[in-house]
């Protein structure tokens, strides 16, 4: 019976979880990205708009880098 309301405790906090999160539309060739902030290596931040600062960044991900396929 534990393990049931356990399982019914956790649906229950995905489907809030789900219902609180917006979509955001994706963007637009040319339309600049919204400033983020990520963690990196070593317990640091990383901030886009640091970056920028810097000069021009390509932000490239590789979905299937850490799956089995």
């Amino acid at each position: 019976m534990r393990v049931r309301a356990l399982i019914r405790a956790a649906a229950a906090a995905i489907v809030l979880t789900l219902g609180v999160v917006t979509a955001v539309p994706a963007l637009e060739v040319g339309q600049k990205a919204p400033d983020f902030t990520l963690p990196a290596a070593g317990g640091k931040t990383v901030k886009l708009s640091e970056l920028l600062g810097k000069g021009p960044i390509v932000l490239y991900t590789f979905i299937q880098a850490f799956t089995k396929t």
